[in-house]
């Protein structure tokens, strides 16, 4: 059996101080390639906390994250920095877009950070990415140019930039009308079933979670009940 590509060993996240603070309480999950993950919970009970864990933003207090079998506790910042870019896509309720780069310029940031590929490619790549999100009669405009939801898919292509193995979304619809939560939804759910790459959504969007291969529930920083696998 493949191993899980993402996984957390019994962490937990506690903020110091006088009166310190339970953020994430003994959190394990098993997150397979392939397989879109929903985690829901009423606001404060910690889910943006463990993706912000998951997706190598925030150390534990205890416990460890692997990602593709590595115990990332024991990277330096250099290093989880570099997984983070390599291995890891992040997509959040607002775009967070440079207003001054074009959509295309937005795309290739990832690439130029990383360095992997020379300019000429990094442009080709980014260009196919946001053709294949229906947004290349747009690639040379700017965000104040764009919808919200074109804004959210040129988000979503330089999530890909760097060909992730893992995307960790937070209310990545929070912000979208219907129609265009529908749109994002669906890339999302064709992202994990057909290129094989594993999505983690945090949502409060009962009909963006029903797209999910599974749903996990937090209360008060902890599971409230078993993660539940849904029909595909």
């Amino acid at each position: 059996m493949a191993q899980p590509v993402l996984q957390s060993r019994a962490v937990t996240r506690i903020l110091p101080g006088e009166t310190p603070v339970t953020l994430v309480r003994d959190i394990t999950l098993d997150i397979e390639a392939g397989e879109f993950v929903v985690i829901m919970g009423p606001s404060g009970s910690g889910k943006s906390s463990l993706l912000y864990l998951l997706g190598l933003l925030d150390r534990p207090t205890s416990g460890c994250v692997l990602l593709d079998g590595v115990d990332t506790a024991r990277l330096s910042e250099d290093a989880l920095a570099a997984a983070r870019l390599s291995q890891l896509g992040f997509v959040f309720q607002f775009h967070f877009l440079l207003l001054e780069f074009t959509a295309l310029e937005n795309v290739m940031l990832p690439m130029r950070r990383l360095g992997a590929l020379p300019a000429p490619a990094q442009r080709e790549r980014a260009a196919m990415l946001l053709a294949d999100l229906g947004l290349a009669a747009h690639s040379h405009k700017r965000p104040s140019q764009l919808s919200g939801g074109q804004r959210q898919r040129v988000a979503i292509a330089r999530a890909l930039a760097n060909d992730p193995k893992v995307i960790l979304t937070d209310e990545p619809t929070g912000a979208l009308d219907s129609k265009s939560s529908d749109v994002v939804r669906g890339i999302l759910r064709d992202l994990s079933h057909s290129q094989q790459r594993a999505i983690i959504a945090v949502t409060h969007d009962h009909h963006f979670a029903e797209a999910a291969d599974r749903q996990v529930t937090l209360i008060d920083g902890a599971w409230s009940t078993e993660a539940s696998r849904l029909r595909a």
